[in-house]
């Protein structure tokens, strides 16, 4: 018999109990897989642990894709449909930093542990879960650690994955290592990039004091501040690191703004993107400089509604589970499902701190509760709950 959704919600309980007796387990996965060095489009490494960590669970369906992705096919009991879960595999962090995780009695620590190691983690003990909690679902479940998604990779990862899966996906499952009470179902509008700025290494001293890189890009920068943002559509401009320079004594020949265009409008994303483009070309001939824009990420906004079936379930399970939900739009691996019309959420499992530093840390104790909303979603996407009439 079919479960209703009242007991899966009555399962609760159980599942995050069952999750805590398999601590032992999760935390020596976190702890390995975190050691390994995963910068984007340097995985394959993690993608063998996360393989073998799959054939050890006898998935029989396991493989590593054209661009890297590691999948596992857990089969159905009546090969009724297909669910994706993904957790991103690359972190921020070059194969330069120490990775050690270090574990104390109530966290873990760690170069790269909340975003994402964590998540890889459960997803390579997902089968281990579900196999001890005596659970197997109609649909096919589809695990995958999915490689060049930050930064430059632009969730290649998964577009490729998604682009060429000859079978529909019925749902998409997004896991990151925070924060627990996340519940991302929408993608806002963004445009990540550079700007680059470059004075010629022949230094003409007669412009004593102004031949500076960061001089420079300082310039663009006041620019990029006169530009005007509406209330509604919400847009932000995010400047999230400057460098540039040596030495004290050393004029700075290079200097690099990194940068994000936010919107719930596509097309404002496009205007504040030519805007900038002026800039970057008005400074250029003002300055004789040499200054390169280049865009390497983007989002289209979109998702399914807050009164999704989807959304409007897994709210409920967050609920029974005394977890408080955060809806909000993510430029997560959700933009990639949306992109193919795929009814998609992204959750996080645990409370961190530190993010995208080498001392970045996470809660042990709520990561059993972040696991039991993930398999109840699951259970819930399974028992056809989370579609719409």
């Amino acid at each position: 018999m079919e479960q209703s959704f009242e007991d899966i919600l009555g399962s609760l309980s159980e599942i995050r109990k069952t999750a805590q007796e398999l601590r032992e387990i999760l935390l020596a996965n976190l702890v390995m897989v975190g050691e390994i060095p995963a910068p984007t489009f340097g995985e394959d490494k993690r993608m063998e642990f996360v393989l073998n960590r799959f054939k050890e669970a006898s998935i029989t369906k396991n493989s590593v894709d054209e661009v890297g992705n590691g999948i596992g096919i857990l089969e159905g009991k009546e090969n009724s449909g297909n669910v994706l879960v993904v957790a991103h595999a690359d972190t921020v962090f070059n194969t330069k930093v120490d990775h050690t995780i270090q574990i104390q009695p109530e966290s873990v620590t760690g170069a790269g542990v909340a975003d994402n190691s964590l998540g890889l983690a459960v997803l390579s003990t997902l089968p281990t879960f579900l196999e001890k909690l005596d659970i197997e679902l109609n649909h096919n479940l589809i695990l995958m650690g999915a490689t060049r998604s930050l930064g430059r990779g632009d969730l290649e990862g998964l577009r490729f994955f998604l682009s060429n899966f000859e079978q529909p996906i019925k749902a998409g499952v997004g896991i990151e290592g925070v924060e627990l009470g996340r519940l991302s179902h929408t993608s806002i509008g963004m445009k990540r990039g550079e700007i680059t700025c470059r004075v010629p290494e022949e230094y003409d001293w007669s412009r004593f004091g102004d031949a500076s890189a960061i001089l420079t890009l300082n310039e663009v920068i006041n620019h990029i501040n006169e530009i005007r943002l509406p209330q509604r559509p919400r847009t932000s401009i995010v400047m999230g690191s400057i460098e540039g320079g040596s030495s004290f004594n050393t004029t700075a020949l290079k200097a690099k703004l990194q940068f994000e265009i936010r919107s719930e409008s596509s097309g404002m994303v496009q205007d504040i993107h030519r805007s900038m483009e002026e800039i970057v070309t008005e400074v250029a001939s003002q300055s004789g400089d040499t200054i390169h824009l280049d865009i390497f990420a983007q989002r289209e906004p979109g998702g399914v509604s807050f009164s999704h079936p989807l959304i409007r379930h897994t709210r409920r399970i967050m609920d029974q589970l005394d977890i408080a939900p955060r809806p909000g739009p993510s430029t997560s691996e959700l933009s990639a499902f949306i992109d193919k019309d795929i009814p998609a959420i992204t959750l996080g499992l645990t409370h961190g701190d530190n993010i995208h530093e080498t001392n970045e840390s996470i809660e042990i104790k709520p990561i059993y509760t972040g696991i039991a909303q993930i398999i109840g979603t699951l259970l819930a996407i399974d028992g056809g709950y989370c579609e719409e009439a």
